[in-house]
C-alpha cells in the first residue's frame, strides 16, 4: 500500500503545477492574506504537504550515517548533536506550508478553496482521502487484468486476420518446430 500512498494528493500536486503553468500571464501573482488563509484550510484538508513529513528525518539519518562513517567513535555525539540540529531546524516547516498555500491561492480563486476545504473536510471527502490509496491499487491490478486480456485478445484476432490475408506466405515464414522428443526411458530394475 506504501507504493500508492498519496497517489491522490500527488496527483492534486500534480494538477496544481499543470494548471499553474497553463494560467493565464495576465493572472495576478501576488496573493493576498486572506488567499493564503483559505489556501492553508484547503491543504491541511486535503493532506497535501504531510507526503513531505519525511524530509527532515530522512536527511538527518543521511547526515548521521556519513558521519557515523567517517567518525565511528563520535557515533553517540554525532547522534545528539544531529537531533538537536534537526529540531531546531523543524520550525522551518511552516515556510514549505506558506509556499504550498501561495502556490493554491495562485491556483484557485477564494471560492474554489474553500469549496475544496468544504468537501475534504466532510464524511465523503476524508473518506476519499483514506480509500483512495487502496481504491487506486485495485484499479491498477484490474488495469493490469484488462490489458493482459486486451494484448491476448489484439494478438489472436491479429494473427486469424493476417492467416486469412496472407496465408500461405505466414506458413512458408514460420520456423520449422521439432517434434518434441520423447522422455528418456529408465532403465529396468533387475
Amino acid at each position: 500500500m506504501g507504493k500508492y500512498q498519496g497517489i491522490g494528493r500527488l496527483a492534486a500536486g500534480v494538477v496544481i503545477a499543470a494548471s499553474l503553468l497553463a494560467a493565464p500571464v495576465t493572472r495576478a501573482q501576488e496573493v493576498t492574506d486572506a488567499q493564503i488563509d483559505v489556501a492553508r484550510s484547503a491543504i491541511a484538508s486535503l493532506g497535501v504537504t504531510n507526503i513531505f513529513d519525511n524530509i527532515l528525518p530522512n536527511i538527518a539519518a543521511r547526515l548521521k550515517g556519513q558521519l557515523i562513517e567517517a567518525y565511528p567513535n563520535l557515533e553517540e555525539q554525532i547522534n545528539t548533536t544531529v537531533d538537536k540540529q534537526a529540531i531546531t531546524l523543524a520550525a522551518r516547516r511552516g515556510d514549505l506550508e506558506k509556499e504550498a498555500a501561495i502556490v493554491y491561492a495562485k491556483a484557485f480563486t477564494q471560492d474554489e478553496l474553500k469549496q475544496i476545504a468544504t468537501f475534504f473536510n466532510s464524511p465523503a471527502g476524508k473518506k476519499l482521502i483514506k480509500d483512495q490509496p487502496v481504491a487506486n491499487r485495485e484499479l491498477g491490478k484490474a488495469a493490469d487484468i484488462w490489458a493482459a486480456g486486451i494484448a491476448r485478445d489484439l494478438e489472436k484476432s491479429t494473427n486469424e486476420a493476417l492467416m486469412k490475408t496472407a496465408g500461405k506466405e505466414l506458413k512458408s515464414q514460420a520456423p520449422v518446430e521439432e517434434p518434441a522428443k520423447e522422455p528418456a526411458k529408465e532403465p529396468a530394475k533387475p
